[in-house]
């Protein structure tokens, strides 16, 4: 029986059919690079499995792409080919009865052009006025960890408690492919109201080490913090869940982009938002330009904007 294959067993018969067809041995290489990163760290993060398609996961996966992974235009339509050679294979074995990812790619991918896309900055009063509109403390933990220290979604939901040090106030975050600079600083208001989450969380579950867990005491998950985030943005009018473009969106990653423009308005050097960021050195003058810590702590304090959170 069909609904019996595991997915390992689906994918065997996906590459044997790609043989077939007369594929390339990298073209086959190339397909199966993506569909390990679409089945291991989308589907599976959100529980998701290979036969739940439809237009809204295929949304949810371009916006884990662009804004998780950070994936550029080209890179994101070799995604979708795998995956529409991938979803055509399923329908052929009649394991689905429609492929989406023709019309998805139409609609969504064929006139996207990263220059062209503005995403929206809010002012820092805006930022203020959202985070203090949260009525729920874990949530506005979240949004203020993201506004002050500029970390991806993946960076923060695999935070423990014990990665927090309160002598110098900073979090050591776990080892990422793309995080370069492990080590993230934030202020005293931020400070206050994570002491506050914290003594709420401990009644929740506290065997968990997990910093931010849902209802039931686990972990948080991608598509938890995502509405973290959006849920209280949407009310606020910062977020329309029922628009497509960036212009109308305010995810986790746009708080990414807040932070770094306002540490750029603020004056902080280039190479110190790129150490706070965790990116990779592109210039020799930058591999070899060691960044003190207590320097960049000093300079971090300086710049980030004090949000008046209570």
């Amino acid at each position: 029986m069909k609904e019996e294959l595991t997915r390992e067993e689906i994918m065997d018969k996906f590459v044997e059919d790609c043989k077939i067809q007369g594929m390339t041995e990298e073209s086959i290489r190339r397909y199966k690079s993506c569909l390990g990163i679409y089945f291991e760290d989308f589907l599976d993060e959100n529980d998701y499995h290979i036969f739940d398609i439809d237009k809204d996961l295929l949304r949810s996966f371009t916006a884990y792409l662009r804004e998780e992974r950070e994936v550029k235009s080209k890179t994101i339509e070799m995604y979708f080919s795998a995956l529409n050679a991938f979803y055509d294979f399923l329908k052929y074995e009649e394991y689905i009865d429609d492929n989406p990812i023709v019309p998805f790619r139409k609609r969504y991918l064929n006139n996207y052009k990263d220059e062209q896309i503005e995403r929206q900055i809010p002012e820092v009063e805006e930022i203020s006025r959202f985070i203090n509109s949260i009525p729920k403390i874990r949530d506005k933990v979240i949004v203020t960890l993201f506004a002050k220290t500029g970390i991806r979604r993946g960076e923060l939901i695999s935070i423990d408690v014990d990665d927090i040090d309160w002598e110098v106030f900073s979090i050591e975050l776990k080892n990422k492919p793309k995080r370069t600079n492990r080590v993230v600083f934030f202020d005293h208001e931020t400070a206050r109201i994570l002491k506050r989450w914290l003594n709420i969380r401990e009644n929740l579950n506290p065997k968990s080490n997990a910093l931010f867990i849902g209802e039931w005491g686990k972990r948080l998950k991608r598509h938890g913090v995502y509405g973290a985030v959006t849920k209280w943005a949407e009310k606020v009018g910062l977020h329309d869940p029922d628009s497509d473009t960036l212009e109308d969106s305010f995810s986790p990653h746009s708080l990414r982009h807040w932070f770094t423009t306002q540490m750029r308005r603020n004056g902080m050097k280039r190479e110190f938002i790129q150490e706070l960021r965790g990116d990779k050195r592109s210039e020799a003058i930058d591999i070899y330009d060691h960044i003190d810590k207590k320097e960049l702590k000093q300079e971090y304090l300086a710049t980030v904007p004090e949000l008046g959170i209570i």
